[in-house]
């Protein structure tokens, strides 16, 4: 073969430092488009943002040349910058969780990014992350939340 070929699928997803509801509601739509506009200026391919007001889901298709790291560290810094300019104390929490996705899971990946608000009225961020979990094969008593107590 005189080429490579490489499809690289991820469903990220990270919190507001506390899982505070730092993301106004208003301001929640042109947020995701911010962020989305933010990945393909590093040359990320979108294909679905979406999140509450104290969480984010990117879904992403990531060039050979790019890692995943690189590739979150960009959207929450750049994003984060933003939300200052509105929110005077905005952050992210560290780190992120990010799961692989088959391209025969991608349209239903997308469409559950993109109606967080509805699987939000019927479940908090830790069950939905608990669940993304388990469904990778993770186990979730290996999670804390952040600021939880250390046992």
């Amino acid at each position: 073969m005189s080429h490579s070929l490489c499809r690289s699928l991820f469903h990220i997803v990270f919190s507001t430092k506390e899982r505070r509801n730092l993301i106004p509601r208003g301001s929640l739509d042109i947020t995701w488009a911010y962020m989305a506009g933010i990945a393909r200026n590093h040359r990320l391919r979108v294909l679905a943002v979406g999140g509450t007001q104290n969480h984010a889901h990117l879904f992403l298709e990531l060039p050979p040349d790019i890692a995943l790291s690189a590739a979150v560290r960009a959207v929450k810094c750049n994003s984060s910058r933003w939300l200052r300019e509105s929110v005077r104390l905005f952050s992210w929490q560290e780190g992120y969780a990010a799961f692989s996705v088959s391209p025969s899971q991608a349209g239903g990946v997308a469409r559950y990014v993109a109606h967080q608000a509805e699987h939000h009225a019927r479940r908090s961020f830790d069950d939905e992350l608990r669940a993304m979990m388990r469904a990778a094969g993770i186990e979730p008593q290996t999670y804390a939340p952040e600021g939880a107590e250390d046992s």
